[in-house]
């Protein structure tokens, strides 16, 4: 939305959750006197553009080209949307492949842009404020807190390593795993407050301003993602702006971003993440080596400018 601002456009977000028909948003688009629409997700955002009175291009989010496509009814709704786009955009070339292979026709108006990544930590963040409202005693001992970042939904599989983690915090009482991010399914996020009650060593956390998190993240000892589906997570690339190392579930979306041992690791099962998290508190020399790789990896391939740039020019399109 700010690149579209700054070049010129008023831009309205609408949460797509919040609309049931394509008919809702064509009034909507009629009553607001909307000139164009972007959607993020072909099937969620997608869906309510069909048959839409004005241009539209589609962001691609990575369950849909991921999971919603082997669902005979969203590939159906999904190839009709992407024939009726000007444009969409996918995050990496893998992705695009994917989406071009199942739609071909698509394939001219599909456009690689990675995502752009902008960090801005709060200087006024109290890290011992947050550690205490955790629930995390501090009394003198150092404290290595992990910190998975995540909306509280399935696909983002928050509870993968609470059991091997709590573990591990019984025998090694500074180690935290602290789960924070939106609740966006009611009925698994009281799933989640359960299990993590039974759990010690893990917490789930309040949600917090970006500028706050930022800072939380400069702070812990590693930034974790455990999900079973990723389109490009941009809590992974805002740790490795960071200087925050980062280790990532071993699946395609994380893949396509982390080399593993070279800007980040890589586990495939929850033992395997206990064996490299140990490995990266007694190695600091690996740890920095991986910290300054994968902020030049962000630098070179996540430029926020190049970003701005891209959709502002697709954006003519509409």
């Amino acid at each position: 939305r700010n690149h579209l601002h700054a070049a010129g456009h008023i831009c309205v977000l609408k949460d797509a959750f919040t609309y049931e028909s394509p008919t809702e948003i064509a009034n909507l688009a009629s009553t607001d006197k909307f000139d164009a629409a972007l959607a993020i997700h072909l099937y969620k955002g997608g869906r309510l553009l069909q048959g839409s009175r004005i241009p539209f291009g589609i962001i691609f989010g990575g369950t849909d080209i991921n999971e919603d496509i082997k669902c005979e009814e969203k590939h159906r709704v999904m190839g009709a949307v992407l024939g009726e786009a000007r444009f969409a955009v996918a995050f990496t070339v893998k992705m695009k492949e994917l989406a071009a292979a199942e739609w071909p026709d698509a394939r001219k108006k599909i456009y690689v842009q990675t995502q752009g990544i902008k960090t801005t930590p709060s200087e006024t963040f109290d890290w011992y404020r947050f550690l205490q409202n955790a629930d995390i005693a501090t009394d003198g001992s150092s404290v290595h807190l992990f910190l998975l970042i995540c909306g509280l939904r399935r696909v983002k599989d928050p509870l993968y390593l609470v059991d091997v983690f709590s573990d591990w915090h019984r025998k090694d009482p500074s180690v935290h795993l602290g789960i924070i991010g939106l609740a966006v399914d009611p009925l698994f996020t009281s799933e989640v407050k359960e299990k993590v009650k039974r759990a010690p060593g893990v917490h789930l956390l309040q949600e917090i301003p970006q500028d706050d998190l930022h800072a939380a993240m400069k702070r812990c000892f590693a930034v974790v993602n455990s999900s079973i589906s990723e389109g490009m997570s941009a809590a992974i690339l805002e740790a490795m702006n960071l200087d925050i190392p980062v280790l990532a579930r071993n699946i395609p979306g994380n893949a396509a971003i982390i080399k593993h041992k070279e800007t980040g690791l890589l586990f495939s099962d929850p033992q395997e993440f206990v064996v490299l998290s140990k490995s990266l508190m007694n190695d600091p020399i690996m740890e920095r080596e991986i910290v300054t790789r994968a902020k030049d990896y962000v630098k070179k391939h996540h430029s926020w400018e190049s970003e701005r740039k891209a959709y502002q020019n697709l954006v003519l399109r509409l």
